[in-house]
């Protein structure tokens, strides 16, 4: 599947990322983030497997080893032929053209609340977009949230997060049985759930009876 993010073709049209790049793993990630740390600090010197995995905290080299070949093959890093630092970064692979591979979890209500079901699949996501925190996502079901441009069949990116800001939108478990997605207020010693839609009523509920599960960090959209 190909998901695009809907706040950057809201403003140019472009899909975020072309269809070459290969995802890599949070492992794999790190160990880029280190080897491109440890090339600056070194003044374009290649560093060694025991060096990256002292960075990477990562106790085998063995293991380093496994990372790179993989990173080689998804055109990340490449190799000097003949030299003991053989390890190079490949060209015009920058940061931020990095994705992941995050779960899609099910489905979440934008509308009455219903059970998010498990799926076993996944999507690719800018890495930026993926934070220290668990990050997964969820198609919606619904239309409660449409004035906050969540549309039927959009996925939403979610970082799993316990305590919101007033204001942000949530994955809501009520009563520790129903899923929902809407806005998250507090009010005295109540939680108000609340919609973008004026044709829906928000929902409001002790304290005890509301569990943030995560925080809405992106929207991805398909297009036909």
């Amino acid at each position: 599947m190909t998901f695009v993010l809907y706040s950057l073709i809201l403003l140019n049209g472009h899909s975020l990322w072309g269809n070459s790049m290969k995802p890599m793993t949070k492992a794999q990630k790190r160990v880029l983030d280190c080897i491109r740390r440890l090339v600056e600090e070194s003044d374009n010197q290649s560093p060694s497997y025991e060096e990256i995995a002292a960075c990477a905290g990562i106790g085998s080299v063995s293991t380093i080893h496994v990372h790179v070949e993989n990173l080689m093959r998804k055109g990340y890093l490449t190799k000097k032929w003949n030299a003991n630092r053989s390890i190079e970064l490949a060209l015009g692979r920058e940061p931020e053209t990095i994705r992941e591979l995050v779960p899609l979890a099910g489905t979440i209500a934008a509308g009455r609340p219903v059970e998010a079901l498990e799926e076993r699949e996944t999507i690719e996501l800018p890495a930026y977009l993926v934070g220290k925190n668990e990050t997964y996502a969820l198609r919606v079901r619904g239309d409660s949230m449409i004035e906050d441009h969540v549309l039927d069949n959009d996925l939403v990116i979610v970082e799993k997060r316990e305590v919101p800001r007033d204001g942000e939108m949530v994955v809501a478990l009520v009563r520790n049985s129903e899923a929902t997605l809407k806005r998250f207020r507090r009010e005295g010693r109540k939680i108000r759930l609340e919609p973008a839609n004026p044709s829906y009523e928000p929902i409001v509920l002790d304290q005890e009876d509301v569990k943030i599960q995560g925080v809405v960090v992106g929207i991805l959209r398909k297009f036909k």
